[in-house]
């Protein structure tokens, strides 16, 4: 099955390994998977060297031959050194990145600590969410022997960052996180029969794995790596297949197309890329959090950081850690969208404050939708309290450049429509008698006529209130100088100015009340905005957790049935007690506080943090909206 247009052209080297053993990240493919914010289904291939794990790896890429893939190499020197990696777009998973990984073959005789072949292993396990571990023959006891790595996985991977904590069942914990794991059998001439009855190549594992009764050293020696594999990987596959062509054309399997290989070999290798393309999930960590890219960039970092500094890479530490840096970057993308579709949607100033409160309620809950699509494990809402807090100080400042706009745009259209009074009065053309009345009925028309110009924005009120304050002495004269005025006509106009400035203050004061009014109807929005997103969050949370547990505790009853069926009663017991656990750990999780009480913490948290004194009132209308809302 083809993969469709590859992101890289080749594979890249993901993890060298130099010649004195030493991991180095390369930044060159860090800064392609930090360019993947899609989620991403990461296999990894190990296995003794010279075995063709390069192939099936360029096989489930869909490598063309004109394409330069994972180098195969003909002769019995290992060619791949360190974690090669190679990115296509998923065949069959929607919005979701194949991520390759070719690794460099265990038991090199070239390598000069043997050590190292651990920790290639580890990343491997710790940077996929599909092992394939790939061998030569058949799986005997000495094929499984081979596999001592996967016995010394817990030297080289931690769970947890607390000593303590790590009194636990260690099993259960590396199941939690561990990939599923495909073991392909090339070159298999046997066939599949057990008891002269014929099974299929994972009832063949299955076999394999099958433990010896007793407890001595033989014995213990025989089961650890079946034990390991069975409890560490409770999802397991294999696939057998026949020698692909002959010796000869063996040294040129990079240049044969599939009509030059066995059909058989053909149809096992498609079988296989069928299998991972439709089963390998997504990557995830420790609590099912969806794994993007750019998260797997940073967390191979973080385990080669921890590798070079002689210390254990740690699940949990590496989960804290890439929470911190996606939920920052969660914070700037949102905030950076928000802030460019502000400045390219909002026109200065706006003609009402609905205009301006509707485009920021838009763009707000599309901001909010990539900080939740990106953010995991946000402790305490920390992380998007803090994005609650940007967002309202960049509004603000948005609304008070809409004010300023605004006045600026009155004072201009008073100038032009206040322009003939102005003329009028410096010519003195209000001075002869008759004139205040004169002065009156052009002052009034032209009041109209601001009233109905357009473009004056959200402050047109306190702008003519300011213009009229200033021009209330110049009209005091004007009536004083007309002789024609009596003094009762006088008093009476005094008391008419006096109740029309009373009047034009009452609708400056009630803009501004209408101002204020929206922008605590713009808090409860934003309030309800994001905890109605909060509480989708924390329900697909949990969600994703419940299958991380569901995984484990039916890894644990496969396993209990298994041993029960092979007569190992007593190590089904033993493994009863984890069961009991895990349920036990269950029905506490069913009780632990609901989404909505964390969702109505969350509110109280936001309004003491930046709506001092608006907020306690608000806060009570938020708080019954939100009742009605969920």
């Amino acid at each position: 099955m083809s993969s469709g247009k590859i992101l890289m052209a080749q594979p890249e080297c993901l993890i060298q390994n130099d010649e004195h053993g030493n991991l180095l990240l390369q930044t060159k493919a860090v800064e392609i998977l930090n360019q993947i914010d899609q989620l991403v289904v990461v296999v990894a291939v190990v296995g003794l060297y010279r075995t063709g794990k390069s192939y099936l790896m360029n096989k489930l890429a869909g490598k063309t031959k004109d394409e330069k893939g994972f180098d195969l190499g003909p002769t019995v020197q290992a060619k791949t050194k360190g974690i090669w990696m190679w990115c296509v777009p998923h065949p069959t998973k929607a919005d979701h990145t194949l991520v390759l990984l070719d690794t460099e073959g265990l038991g090199d005789v070239e390598k000069g600590d043997p050590k190292n072949d651990n920790w290639i292993f580890s990343l491997a396990v710790l940077l996929s969410s599909a092992l394939v571990y790939n061998s030569i023959g058949i799986i005997d006891n000495n094929a499984l022997q081979q596999l001592h790595y996967v016995t010394e996985l817990t030297e080289h991977i931690k769970v947890k960052s607390q000593a303590e904590d790590e009194d636990g069942d260690e099993t259960t914990e590396f199941m939690r996180f561990f990939p599923s794991f495909v073991w392909t059998v090339r070159d298999f001439t046997l066939q599949l029969e057990y008891e002269g009855k014929p099974i299929t190549a994972d009832e063949y594992l299955d076999n394999a794995l099958k433990l010896r009764a007793g407890h001595g050293k033989q014995v213990m020696q025989f089961n650890m790596p079946r034990n390991c594999l069975r409890n560490y990987f409770p999802k397991r596959k294999c696939f057998v297949f026949d020698c692909p062509t002959s010796a000869e054309n063996m040294k040129l399997m990079d240049e044969l197309s599939d009509e030059k290989l066995e059909p058989s070999f053909v149809q096992q290798a498609t079988s296989f890329c069928d299998y991972i393309y439709g089963e390998a999930k997504t990557k995830t960590m420790k609590g099912g959090y969806n794994m993007t890219g750019r998260m797997l960039g940073s967390l191979a970092k973080m385990y080669v950081d921890a590798i070079c500094r002689g210390q254990i890479p740690c699940l949990e530490n590496a989960v804290v850690a890439l929470a911190q840096i996606e939920n920052s970057n969660a914070i700037v993308k949102a905030m950076k969208f928000y802030k460019e579709c502000m400045d390219s949607w909002v026109a200065f100033p706006t003609e009402t404050l609905e205009e301006l409160s509707d485009v920021h309620g838009t763009v707000e809950e599309q901001a909010v939708k990539i900080f939740m699509g990106l953010c995991f494990k946000d402790e305490d809402q920390k992380s998007q309290l803090k994005l609650m807090e940007l967002m309202q100080v960049e509004y603000k400042a948005i609304c008070e450049k809409n004010v300023v706009e605004s006045k600026k745009a009155c004072e201009s259209i008073i100038k032009r429509i206040f322009r003939p009074l102005e003329e009028n009065i410096a010519s003195g053309q209000y001075t002869s008698v008759g004139g205040y009345e004169r002065y009156r009925n052009d002052l009034n028309n032209l009041i109209s006529k601001y009233r109905s110009a357009e473009g004056r924005g959200i402050k047109d009120e306190e702008s003519l209130k300011e213009y009229l304050e200033k021009k209330k002495s110049v009209g005091q004269a004007i009536m004083t100088a007309d002789q024609s005025l009596t003094k009762a006509q006088r008093k009476e106009e005094e008391n008419r100015v006096r109740m029309g400035a009373m009047e034009q203050e009452r609708r400056a004061s009630e803009e501004q009340r209408k101002i204020l009014k929206k922008q605590m109807e713009d808090q409860e929005r934003t309030f309800i905005e994001n905890m109605a997103q909060l509480e989708r969050k924390m329900e697909e949370d949990r969600k994703n957790a419940a299958k991380e547990f569901e995984m484990t505790l039916n890894g644990k009853l496969k396993e209990q049935q298994e041993l029960m069926k092979q007569g190992f009663d007593e190590r089904a017991k033993l493994i009863e007690a984890e069961i009991s656990s895990l349920k036990k750990e269950k029905v506490q999780n069913e009780k632990s506080p609901s989404p909505f009480s964390v969702i109505l913490d969350t509110v109280g948290q936001a309004a003491s943090m930046f709506l001092p004194g608006i907020i306690p009132k608000m806060a009570g209308v938020g708080l019954s909206a939100l009742s009605r809302l969920f």
